[in-house]
């Protein structure tokens, strides 16, 4: 099954996040399919590639509580 999770990048204290479609059997930093966002949570700032989320979402993919949330706030419908 393919989700929409977060990856996570940057320094010690200082996450920035990727929100990647991956099989869900995958650890958090494998290999991802596709990225479709940026989430950086010290300044509350998203960068969405809408028109491919809503691709992976109607073919099935399930997004996380987290990232389902993120999607919620920029207004996407999941």
């Amino acid at each position: 099954m393919v989700k929409l999770r977060l990856k996570r990048y940057g320094k010690k204290q200082q996450p920035t996040y990727r929100i990647v479609a991956i099989e869900s059997s995958f650890r958090r930093e494998g290999r991802a399919f596709k990225e479709v966002g940026i989430y950086i949570p010290k300044y509350n700032k998203t960068q969405l590639n809408v028109p491919a989320i809503i691709e992976l979402l109607k073919n099935g993919a399930q997004p996380t509580s987290t990232v389902k949330n993120i999607l919620l706030r920029a207004q996407i419908v999941v």
